[in-house]
């Protein structure tokens, strides 16, 4: 696991996978993981290429140290992240479970054709996350640059420090609501700590959480390895 990216979701991850490995493998059982949790003050808010560039060194290299450390597969623990997925997953020479994939491939299985795609603002609105999810027959709705900046505010400077407002949680509320009105037959929530501000289990739409497909992709593969 490639983490830090938050700790906050880091620390949503390594529960998520121990206790579904423990249900589908035994009571006593925890998953065998290796995780390396970057400082994520280097690598936030990237504005422009060197940036990204940068970022990409910086989890090749992690992937690298992983798998010399015998890991045999890999997730981002982070949405945002998976921009320089390629360069990271060339680096790493092992199978890197892309978490859009990921998401994708639970809502074709739903028989999902319509989405809202919430996320930091380079997951709401550039192509690498919403063609992989439009591959699998999934039809987004456009973003409105607004909205996208409030969600980007709440995101980097509240949900990744840890902290979760009843005005966030509003904010998202009224944005799922007119994300339903908008056509939206259910919503991708495309950042690791938006479940801390969004009901996952209940809402007026159904939610495709990244965080938990993500999971869920890696104790599978965790479990068919064994």
């Amino acid at each position: 696991m490639i983490g830090g990216m938050s700790w906050a979701s880091t620390r949503d991850y390594y529960e998520l996978i121990n206790r579904a490995v423990q249900r589908k493998v035994a009571p006593e059982a925890s998953a065998p993981l290796l995780i390396e949790s970057l400082d994520f003050s280097a690598l936030r808010a990237i504005e422009d290429d060197s940036g990204w560039d940068h970022a990409a060194d910086v989890l090749s290299e992690s992937a690298r140290r992983l798998v010399d450390a015998g890991a045999g597969a890999l997730v981002i623990c982070a949405n945002s992240m998976h921009k320089v997925y390629d360069r990271v997953a060339d680096a790493a020479g092992v199978p890197v479970l892309h978490i859009a994939d990921c998401v994708g491939r639970e809502m074709q299985a739903a028989g999902i054709k319509s989405a809202a795609l919430v996320g930091t603002r380079n997951v709401m609105t550039e192509s690498f996350y919403r063609r992989r999810l439009v591959s699998y027959g999934v039809d987004l709705v456009p973003p409105d640059m607004e909205q996208v900046e409030v969600i980007d505010r709440i995101i980097y400077d509240e949900l990744m420090r840890g902290k979760a407002t009843r005005e966030a949680e509003r904010t998202m509320k009224t944005w799922i609501t007119l994300k339903e009105r908008a056509g939206a037959e259910a919503i991708v929530l495309a950042c690791t700590e938006l479940s801390m501000i969004v009901d996952v289990d209940a809402n007026v739409l159904p939610i495709f959480d990244s965080t938990r497909a993500h999971c869920r992709a890696a104790v599978e593969w965790l479990i068919s390895d064994q």
